[in-house]
């Protein structure tokens, strides 16, 4: 047996542990940054989910799509203001939002994991008003200004009926983080807020943050496999872990409070890193844990 050959079995037997122990579990994945937008990154993705499915997994992928918004809003030559790095939403851009997010990109999704084997149906808020929100209120921004977003929202509730129906029917759920008012109208949420608010709901295994970078880096600059919330709560404390990072690690905190089970940080420029990180022992990103 070659090198190669060796090296691809051991990465097997690694592997069937964890399918083993989560066969029948729920995984939500946020899927984002580069991996959406390399071509090649995007294919590995679709068939890692589909492989998920296939060995009696629940993967459910909530998705964002920024940089394609910006895009089409530049190509529409419709302005798109931001302020402390929150997008304002004005009633012309929720339009776009919706043609990226619940059109476009989710249409996508779908298409590469069909194409891929698997089954899928696209979701987002409005499908039998699973996931609602309220409008995020007006604040004062660090420039000492009144801000209204528009039409973000802040999620309140989440009914994981027809996403955990799906999935039992052998669907791939790809939801875009679009969720609706009292009034059904549309508002646009974060995509790693909205896959923490999922995750909770469906009492998921695993919630998995896809990054455009390593994983959490701990003070001594190095990329932390592990870590649990009172020893992120501690390097937050000291400013190591700051800037960008801090939403995420408090997305995954959050959804370990609610009831998820582990919570991954992950690089998604890499190829195959969902299945890197779950099925082998060293994984490639950082496990977040609860105290417990």
């Amino acid at each position: 047996m070659t090198n190669l050959a060796t090296e691809k079995a051991s990465i097997l037997h690694e592997a069937l542990p964890y399918i083993r122990r989560f066969r029948g579990k729920t995984f939500v994945l946020k899927y984002g940054g580069h991996a959406m937008r390399d071509a090649e990154l995007r294919e590995s993705f679709a068939r890692d989910v589909v492989m998920l499915k296939y060995v009696g997994i629940h993967p459910v992928v909530v998705h964002g799509g920024g940089p394609q918004i910006d895009a089409l809003l530049n190509d529409l030559g419709v302005v798109s203001e931001r302020v402390d790095g929150l997008r304002v939403t004005s009633d012309e851009t929720m339009r776009v939002v919706e043609m990226v997010l619940g059109g476009a990109i989710n249409a996508e999704i779908v298409s590469l994991v069909a194409k891929h084997g698997g089954r899928s149906i696209g979701l987002t808020g409005h499908d039998d008003a699973f996931m609602r929100a309220t409008k995020v209120a007006p604040f004062e921004s660090r420039a000492g200004d009144m801000v209204d977003l528009g039409r973000v929202g802040e999620i309140s509730s989440v009914n994981p009926e027809i996403v955990r129906r799906l999935s039992d029917a052998g669907f791939l759920p790809i939801i875009a983080p679009i969720a609706i008012d009292e009034e059904g109208r549309s508002l646009n949420v974060n995509a790693d807020t909205a896959a923490g608010a999922i995750a909770k709901a469906l009492e998921a295994e695993k919630l998995v943050l896809m990054t455009d970078v390593e994983g959490v880096r701990g003070a001594s600059d190095t990329i932390e496999s592990a870590l649990t919330e009172s020893e992120v709560e501690g390097l937050k404390e000291k400013g190591i872990i700051a800037g960008g990072m801090i939403p995420k690690v408090d997305c995954a905190l959050d959804a370990l409070r609610g009831g998820v089970k582990q919570a991954h940080i992950l690089d998604g420029r890499m190829r195959h890193a969902t299945l890197l990180e779950l099925f082998t022992d060293e994984g490639v990103g950082t496990l977040l844990r609860t105290d417990k």
